[in-house]
């Protein structure tokens, strides 16, 4: 590759990056990534993060998860997330730690999983899938995982045990992620091998 090809080439890889970053402020101004529910909040923003995980590799996996994580404080922060507001309010290191760093992580492993798969399979669809597939799965364990951590024993959380019927801290994660967020990691993992794959062979022709 020439010095002009590669300099094309992380000139694309920098404005696939800025794009990704846009969309996920985007869907974070006009309340597009988030869908609020009862208990939980869902969101879609784990999408941007996935695509460029496996299109530009871990390290934007990671800006891109931080940038994610960072918006998602912001709703606490700003009581748009009534959720995320409460949480704040009984530990603001906690509810940093359960938004942000879980989503860099999310990014920064779902491109290592990718990296992985792509090195160790000859089928370039199944390597996407399973990495988005992995990615959209990540964002719900690493998220509830540490929700768990700082909040489980709070008795807000507990508020949402008791009226689950929850038996214990893995039961609960089941019962309040439910439905919903197995169908919301499907429907991420689908829009994201498509979306990814189109974009890697894009990149790689070029």
């Amino acid at each position: 590759m020439s010095a002009n090809e590669k300099r094309s080439h992380k000139t694309l890889r920098l404005v696939m990056l800025a794009l990704l970053t846009a969309l996920l402020l985007l869907f974070e101004v006009t309340g597009l990534g988030y869908i609020r529910t009862p208990g939980l909040e869902f969101t879609v923003m784990q999408v941007p993060v996935i695509i460029g995980a496996i299109v530009l590799g871990p390290g934007a996996g990671a800006v891109l998860g931080t940038v994610f994580g960072l918006t998602s404080f912001w709703q606490c922060l700003s009581g748009k997330s009534l959720f995320g507001a409460t949480l704040l309010n009984i530990s603001p290191i906690g509810t940093f730690l359960t938004t942000v760093p879980t989503r860099a992580l999310m990014g920064y492993l779902c491109g290592l999983i990718f990296w992985f798969l792509w090195k160790k399979m000859r089928q370039g669809a199944l390597a996407h899938l399973l990495a988005s597939l992995a990615g959209a799965m990540l964002n719900t364990v690493l998220f509830m995982g540490t929700l768990v951590l700082f909040f489980y024993q709070t008795s807000y959380i507990q508020g949402f045990v008791s009226g689950l019927g929850a038996g214990n801290a893995f039961v609960f994660v089941l019962l309040f992620v439910g439905l919903q967020g197995l169908l919301e990691a499907l429907i991420s993992a689908f829009i994201c091998t498509v979306i990814s794959r189109a974009l890697t062979s894009y990149v790689l022709k070029r």
